[in-house]
């Protein structure tokens, strides 16, 4: 049968592999070393081979490795996945030892320093049952901190949880604040496009990545099982292997299966293009409800594939694809992810309440939106901060703003009306983003003008440009009035052309006005100045007037009253039909 479970499984009958291949899913207490269930399962199968076995637990108690060795020895494995290797592994390694002695061997201690684990444990059994255990852990320059033999069943779990903390301050402390800043090795690998590739290799870096290198391979349709076919897999572990890369990020969504498979050839983390977006949403998420939403959609991709993923799901492993509110929770099981994203889903269905009302009373006082749309890094936040005078935060990265800001401004001719900078869009856009940010991305949708802001100085402007017209048609913002705008025209050379479009600099200010006066004419066309008269008869549509507009002036003469208001084209023609039919 094809197992998990490593080392010497030669003639182990397939019903014990079977058993130990479950302790791949065994779910461990927070405040719980080593469970006693486990003990026990571990000494009935060691006894029952006669043959040592050990298992690797995360500090989260996730067993991330299960092998069986002989009679008086397991091979014990390397798991540091940290760059720096002076600082502890995060995995313990427990194993037994079936003549029943409990106590450690000078060969286990010497793994504990080469290996680095968090601790070392040994768990004596005979006839079925464990009898004594010892534990060591690793302290300051080396030394070694020894528990004595205790009963299985009185175990101190949480002192020795407490003593890997303590472990973990004094082993490489010397370098621990060094170890912080050292960025992940990437290996980029997808199957479209150099184009594509180049805008995953700015996607990792955003998310803080060090690409090492970037490979493509040309490709009708993605191999089921590993994505690029086996062949190009074991290059591609080669390539890893030479390239001392940390993480392999593929430009595709990959399969729970395709990323498992990819990780046991490579040897490292495996990612994919949507698991990177949602690592730099997670970093970059400032609000509590872009919190929310980062970890609803990290939930929600991620919960299709709890079954099949390997080190990226691992408690054990660090970095990008890991980060974000929902960190801690992708290792609960799948009833407790329900309920979690039940309850976001509530959080969020409850502020995006409170913002329809919010909604509904601009829409009262006829305030209009003008949102900047575009892709990301097409530098609308700076144009934001050069039109109103703000200082929302500008970075030179992908998706630097994620939380739609507003600001309140008036045209030349003293028309209000609300500038919102929106989340930028990007080529493959992952659903699950979509979704959970629907609330922010409706601020396009619900505008009545978009300001389309394009990056003049990108070789891939049209693309781009097709790309935020593909989102803003599946978000249902196609019918609004546009301004197609064309940014940082003073480091394109030559500078762009675009049918129509405004060339500016957000930057350097060229253009600006050009600008202002394109979005008042626009206002102009889609909210006007009107003026009625209401016959006394008709006074009941003196009040639909009242909430549809922005009443300028109101005048009672004796034939009945005489109001002007701003309000938009469509509204101004319902009244009239109404007036008309009278």
């Amino acid at each position: 049968m094809k197992t998990q479970v490593n080392g010497n499984t030669e003639g182990v009958r397939d019903a014990m592999l079977a058993r130990l291949d479950s302790l791949y899913s065994y779910e461990t207490e927070e405040d719980d070393y080593l469970p006693r269930e486990l003990m026990k399962i571990l000494a009935e199968c060691s006894c029952a081979m006669n043959r040592e076995i050990a298992v690797y637990m995360t500090r989260d108690g996730g067993i991330v490795n299960v092998a069986i060795g002989t009679d008086c020895d397991v091979e014990l494995t390397d798991y540091r996945l940290r760059r720096n290797t002076d600082r502890l592994s995060r995995i313990r390694c427990i194993h037994t030892h079936p003549d029943g002695d409990g106590h450690l061997s000078d060969v286990d201690l010497s793994a504990l320093k080469i290996f680095r684990y968090d601790a070392m444990t040994a768990v004596g059994v005979r006839d079925g049952e464990p009898t004594f255990v010892q534990t060591a852990f690793l302290g300051g320059d080396d030394s070694l901190i020894m528990s004595e033999p205790v009963r299985w069943y009185r175990l101190p779990d949480l002192e020795w949880l407490n003593q890997i903390t303590l472990s973990d301050a004094l082993v490489g402390r010397d370098t621990a604040q060094t170890v912080e800043h050292i960025r992940e090795k990437a290996v980029l690998m997808g199957i479209e496009s150099r184009e594509s590739l180049e805008e995953l290799r700015r996607l990792a870096e955003t998310a803080g990545a060090e690409v090492a290198g970037i490979f493509l391979q040309k490709r009708d349709k993605p191999d089921s099982a590993l994505y690029i076919g086996k062949g190009r897999a074991e290059e591609l572990a080669r390539d890893c292997q030479a390239l001392e890369a940390d993480v392999c990020i593929f430009d595709e969504e990959l399969t729970g299966v395709q990323a498992r498979n990819l990780e046991e050839i490579l040897r490292i983390k495996v990612i994919d293009r949507t698991t990177l977006i949602l690592d730099i949403f997670a970093q970059r998420a400032a609000s509590a409800e872009g919190k929310l939403q980062v970890e609803l959609a990290q939930l929600q991709y991620r919960s299709a594939r709890l079954i099949g993923l390997g080190t990226v799901m691992s408690r054990l492993a660090g970095g990008i694809g890991t980060r974000g509110p929902g960190e801690s929770k992708l290792e609960m099981n799948r009833r407790r992810i329900r309920e979690r994203m039940t309850e976001l889903k509530r959080r969020l269905e409850e502020l995006e309440r409170q913002r329809a009302i919010r909604r509904k009373n601009r829409e009262k006082n006829d305030v209009p939106v003008v949102a900047l749309v575009g892709y990301t890094n097409a530098g609308k936040s700076t144009l934001l901060n050069a039109l109103t005078g703000s200082d929302v935060y500008v970075q030179d990265q992908l998706f630097a703003t994620l939380d739609a800001v507003s600001r309140r401004m008036e045209t030349a001719e003293k028309t209000p009306y609300l500038l919102t900078d929106t989340v930028g869009f990007i080529r493959k856009l992952p659903h699950t983003l979509v979704s959970a940010f629907r609330s922010t991305l409706e601020e396009a949708v619900l505008a009545d003008v978009l300001v389309i802001v394009s990056d003049g100085s990108s070789p891939d402007m049209a693309a781009q440009h097709d790309t935020v017209e593909e989102v803003l048609a599946e978000l249902g913002a196609s019918d609004q009035k546009r301004i197609e705008v064309i940014n940082k025209c003073d480091e394109a050379d030559p500078p762009p052309a675009f049918p129509g479009a405004i060339l500016i600099s957000a930057k350097t200010g060229m253009g600006l006005d050009e600008l202002k006066h394109a979005i008042a004419e626009a206002l102009q066309e889609t909210y006007t100045p009107v003026t009625f008269m209401i016959p006394f008869s008709r006074y009941g549509i003196l009040g639909g007037i009242h909430s549809l507009g922005r009443v300028i002036s109101e005048e009672h003469t004796e034939e009945g009253t005489r109001i002007t208001a701003v309000m938009a084209r469509e509204d101004a023609e319902k009244i009239s039909r109404q007036l008309a039919g009278g």
